[in-house]
């Protein structure tokens, strides 16, 4: 393992740096207190590239991988932008995995140039409020019409990021009932298919925090769908959206790790200026310990993300990488932002310091895009070779 900087890296890192330098804590917490979502830091994400990082070349993107997309995403969760920078923009970086590797060429030409410039918002359609984490029981039906043209879909999906905004959504449906198909994950359709129409009706769903990005509750009432829109084969949409999961999986966990690096960077300086007792509160080894632990979970947190990336670049399996790097880093970066309003004390309970920010943030990263618990199902199931648990 050659563990020397990479340049091109660096230079990505430092480019990220300048373009979040414009928005600073006071920025972030006036989106998410208004529930506003960040529009001028989307836009100078978007002009400088971005966005699009991972977009092939010949469809206007960067051409490059989940290891560099997650240092994007790192960077603009670690200048203070947490969930809400990185939400803004990953789900156009990785989201677009499916169409990219299944979609056809009519589509890609169509759709993947204005994602990678920015100018088209992708949604994310999985989660339903009667199926959670168990996919094969979504009940958001899409029934071919009699002429073969489109799908007319009907349903309900919960947790979808940006929906006001988006002007797309990669939507998974069931064409075939789950009781006809020969397993569950059969018989699942993925489709890219409009979100602002009159079919449709977006509802917001009030949450602890991630305010400057809502998340959604959206009902589809006979939404058509042209064919021309489905990714690849009918009934092959799960296998499809697993492409999309392992990147999401890295890049949640590049998040995690920069909100802890946000969280923790606040947590240091405050403890080194802190004087109580005539010392600053950092001389203690109450305050120094954890935190020094808070940064040696971070450390190791960072390996196992840049494993997981290189590995799904370089085409290798990487399901027990991914999983374990979302889980690691989800842990480390909640245990950074929870010391650091520690730390703070009741400062750190102040909407001013902005570690309270971080740390409802972090703690949404336990949670998806897949619980704590899933992740450790799935080692003991795929990787231990334990008995299935659900």
């Amino acid at each position: 393992m050659d563990f020397t900087p990479d340049p091109d890296h660096e230079a990505i890192r430092e480019g990220v740096r300048r373009a979040c330098a414009d928005f600073d804590d006071d920025y972030w917490r006036r989106c998410d207190t208004d529930h506003e979502f960040p529009w001028d830091f989307y836009r100078a994400m978007a002009e400088g590239g971005w966005i699009g990082i991972a977009i092939p070349e010949a469809y206007g993107g960067g051409g490059r991988g989940i290891t560099e997309a997650s240092i994007v995403v790192e960077e603009v969760a670690a200048s203070g932008a947490a969930m809400n920078g990185a939400s803004a923009i990953h789900l156009s970086i990785f989201g677009m995995g499916p169409v990219i590797k299944h979609g056809s060429e009519e589509l890609r030409a169509r759709v993947l140039p204005r994602v990678a410039s920015g100018e088209l918002h992708v949604a994310f359609g999985v989660t339903e409020p009667d199926a959670g984490t168990d996919t094969s029981r979504i009940s958001t039906r899409a029934t071919l019409a009699a002429d073969g043209s489109h799908y007319l879909v009907r349903g309900r999906k919960v947790w979808t990021t940006k929906a006001p905004y988006c002007d797309k959504v990669l939507l998974l449906v069931r064409t075939t009932p789950r009781a006809e198909v020969a397993k569950p994950t059969d018989g699942m359709t993925l489709l890219l298919a409009d979100l602002q129409r009159p079919e449709v009706t977006i509802t917001p769903i009030p949450k602890a925090g991630r305010n400057a990005v809502v998340s959604c509750e959206v009902a589809y009432d006979d939404l058509p769908v042209d064919v021309a829109d489905r990714v690849g084969e009918e009934g092959d949409g799960f296998r499809y959206l697993l492409d999309g999961l392992n990147p999401e999986r890295i890049l949640i966990a590049a998040e995690a790790l920069g909100t802890g690096r946000a969280a923790l960077r606040r947590a240091v300086a405050y403890a080194g200026e802190r004087i109580v007792f005539d010392r600053p509160i950092g001389q203690n080894q109450g305050i120094a310990f954890p935190l020094a632990r808070a940064h040696m979970d971070l450390r190791a947190a960072e390996l196992t993300i840049r494993d997981a990336a290189w590995r799904y670049d370089e085409g290798l399996a990487c399901g027990e990488a991914a999983n374990t790097a979302k889980y690691l880093a989800a842990e480390a970066g909640y245990f950074a932002a929870d010391q650091a309003v520690q730390t703070l004390g009741g400062m750190g309970y102040a909407s001013e310091y902005h570690v309270e920010r971080y740390w409802r943030e972090a703690r949404l990263m336990r949670l998806a895009p897949v619980s704590q618990e899933m992740v450790q199902a799935y080692v003991a199931t795929h990787v231990l070779g334990l008995p299935r648990s659900y």
